[in-house]
C-alpha cells in the first residue's frame, strides 16, 4: 500500500541512474544497499516488474548504503558511481548484486575489468570526492524522506508500505496505472490506499 502521508523529498531529475522512458505513467523509486540480502531479493521482483510494465515504468536506484551493519556496502556503492562515470552505472549495478556474497575491493576490480572500465580511473573514481558526494546526497535524500532501512520503495512519489513480493508490488503499479496523478494521496475505498 502506498502511504500518502511520507512524499520522496528529493524529487526524481535527469541526475538519477534511471531506466525507462521520462515520461512513464509509473516511477518506482528505491533506496537500496548492495550487500542488503533484501535488496538482492528485490533486485529479482524488480527486474520481473520492469519486464511486465515495460514502457509503463521508469525505476530509479538510490544509494542508500547501511555502513553500520554492511561492511561491504559503501565499497559497493562508490564502485557502482565510478562506474557511472564511465557510463556503465547498471551494468555494475547489476554486477553488484548478481555478486552480492563477493562485495570485497579485488571482486569489486574484477567486475571492473569484466565490464572493460578503465581500472586506473575507476580506481581514482572510487574514492574521489565526486563520488562520495553523490553517496551522501543520496543517504541523506533519503534520510529526509523518511527512509531508515532498505529496501524502501516510492511509487510516484510516496512511500510503498506494502509488502514487496512481485504479486503485491506489481498489483500495488499495475493499479496506479490508470490512476490520474491529481488522485496521489486522497482517500478513498481502493485497496492499495490506506
Amino acid at each position: 500500500m502506498l502511504n500518502p502521508q511520507v512524499k520522496l523529498r528529493v524529487p526524481v531529475s535527469r541526475s538519477d541512474h534511471a531506466q525507462g522512458p521520462r515520461d512513464a505513467p509509473l516511477t518506482l523509486v528505491e533506496y537500496g544497499d548492495y550487500e542488503c540480502p533484501y535488496c538482492g531479493q528485490a533486485y529479482q521482483i524488480v527486474k520481473a516488474i520492469q519486464e511486465a510494465l515495460g514502457d509503463d515504468l521508469r525505476f530509479v536506484f538510490r544509494n542508500f548504503p547501511l555502513a553500520q551493519i554492511h561492511p561491504n556496502a559503501m565499497n559497493a556503492a562508490c564502485a557502482a558511481e565510478a562506474a557511472a562515470l564511465q557510463g556503465k552505472f547498471w551494468d555494475m549495478h547489476d554486477a553488484l548484486y548478481e555478486n552480492q556474497d563477493s562485495l570485497d575491493p579485488q571482486s569489486l576490480l574484477a567486475y571492473a575489468a569484466e565490464l572493460g572500465l578503465d581500472l586506473d580511473r575507476f580506481a581514482q573514481d572510487m574514492v574521489s570526492t565526486r563520488v562520495e558526494e553523490r553517496i551522501v546526497s543520496d543517504l541523506e535524500g533519503g534520510a529526509r524522506s523518511g527512509v531508515n532501512g532498505t529496501p524502501t520503495f516510492f511509487i510516484n512519489g510516496f512511500r510503498y508500505d506494502g509488502d514487496w513480493s512481485y504479486d503485491s508490488l506489481l498489483y500495488t503499479l499495475q493499479s496506479l496505472r490508470q490512476r490520474p496523478p491529481e488522485d496521489i494521496g486522497r482517500e478513498d475505498d481502493r485497496p492499495v490506499w490506506r
